[in-house]
């Protein structure tokens, strides 16, 4: 891993000697005064860590604060709560629940240096010029604004993004094959009578009703209009299909949290569910085998970004733009790549991680020795392949993003009866 990179603080410190200041526009009382700055910063387990504030302070020189929630917390907080946050990192389908409340304020392009750099997926909606964008709240839709002042959506590079992109994936389900033994292909073996109390599903509507579908598309019960913004009638005949196999006992559990998600599959009392990369990652830290499967279908997406406060003005203002910038820079990619995730910005990450990391999590190359997670526990050894193969294989067979439906409150109360079923 490459250590010869500068922070603002260094640079700032010498750039009266070395002509750098022309860089980083801010005055210099900057240096002194960032030390002072408090940025409180909310979220998803996913991506708020305590290694990425720790760097912050190294690097940046103030403190950023971090509160961990679930998806349902962080959406009401952004929503109804404008004082007590400066940074929400929130996933997009979320900011189209947020956007409209005017708590957030439209961000300058010009001022996001890697801004050039962000894969396409954020910008057009396309990976490629070639690629198809895939049903649901595909991020582009929600992540221009007309100005700064917006609390509207347009859908073109603007030049003001509500959020601006930090994460992503391709999700889909976990399994432990060392306890089903056979080929898993196929998003209909979540509810396979083989697996009868031996699955599970998030409990978290906006995205469980995507998995739902997911799985009643390919058992070809239903065929939706678009997975991402579904009809009454395909939320009741979604929500049928699965209330039954609950009341036959498919399910071990629901969970919320990416604990519940790991505790169920390590301890082998569910063997396919619903997962996100890390869980996948924290399994196999325990010894324990556990597989992310591609399936024929496709994936499930989604991806997450910073937005700031429409309070933040100032100093604080500034240093919220020095941590994006920061974050887009390279370190935190790294970071988040060897959990399985993909940085918006892929070619900065590629100067933090060794050439094995990147062929294994970027390229889908064969490890050519151990592959560690961020805390240095083994996740692959060499000659091991990463689950669904390389960046373009993974992102390219996205078949929906997570969601906000126009029947939205409809779907919420659909799934909340059929958890209570």
């Amino acid at each position: 891993m490459k250590k010869n990179h500068y922070s603002r603080r260094t640079l700032l410190k010498g750039a009266a000697a070395a002509g750098l200041a022309s860089a980083f526009p801010a005055p210099m009382i900057w240096a002194q005064d960032i030390k002072d700055i408090t940025l409180r910063q909310f979220g998803t387990g996913v991506s708020n860590l305590n290694e990425v504030a720790q760097k912050v302070k190294e690097d940046l020189g103030f403190t950023l604060t971090m509160t961990a929630l679930d998806s349902d917390a962080v959406t009401q907080r952004a929503a109804t709560q404008p004082d007590s946050f400066d940074i929400a990192d929130i996933e997009y389908w979320i900011c189209k629940k947020v956007w409209p409340t005017g708590n957030l304020q439209a961000m300058d392009t010009s001022k996001i240096k890697n801004y050039d750099k962000i894969v396409g997926i954020f910008r057009s909606g396309k990976l490629t010029p070639e690629s198809t964008i895939a049903q649901g709240t595909a991020p582009h839709t929600v992540g221009f604004t007309s100005g700064p002042g917006g609390t509207d959506f347009v859908q073109e590079e603007s030049g003001w993004m509500t959020l601006i992109p930090t994460i992503y994936n391709a999700d889909t389900l976990g399994i432990r094959p060392d306890l089903i033994g056979r080929p898993i292909e196929s998003w209909t073996e979540l509810l396979n009578p083989e697996f009868k109390g031996k699955a599970s599903i998030l409990d978290i509507s906006s995205i469980g009703i995507m998995d739902a579908a997911m799985v009643c598309e390919a058992m070809g019960e239903i065929t939706y209009g678009d997975k991402g913004n579904m009809t009454r009638e395909e939320i009741d005949r979604t929500m049928a299909i699965f209330t039954e196999a609950k009341k036959a006992g498919q399910f071990r559990a629901f969970w919320k949290t990416f604990d519940e998600s790991v505790n169920l599959m390590a301890s082998g009392e569910v063997v396919i569910q619903s997962m996100w990369s890390p869980a996948i990652t924290a399994v196999k830290s325990r010894g324990i085998p556990c597989v992310y499967q591609p399936l024929r279908e496709g994936y499930r997406s989604w991806g997450g970004g910073i937005g700031l406060s429409a309070r933040l003005d100032g100093l604080a203002l500034e240093a919220a733009y020095e941590y994006i910038n920061w974050y887009l820079s390279g370190w935190v990619g790294g970071f988040l790549m060897r959990q399985g995730y993909y940085s918006a910005v892929p070619e900065t990450s590629k100067e933090f991680m060794s050439e094995n990391e990147w062929g294994y999590w970027f390229e889908g190359k064969p490890a050519t020795d151990t592959i560690t997670n961020p805390q240095g526990q083994a996740m692959a050894q060499a000659g091991e392949v990463r689950d669904g193969g390389s960046f373009e294989e993974r992102m390219g067979r996205v078949a929906c993003w997570n969601s906000v439906m126009d029947e939205n409150q409809y779907m919420v109360r659909k799934w909340n009866e059929f958890i209570a079923a």
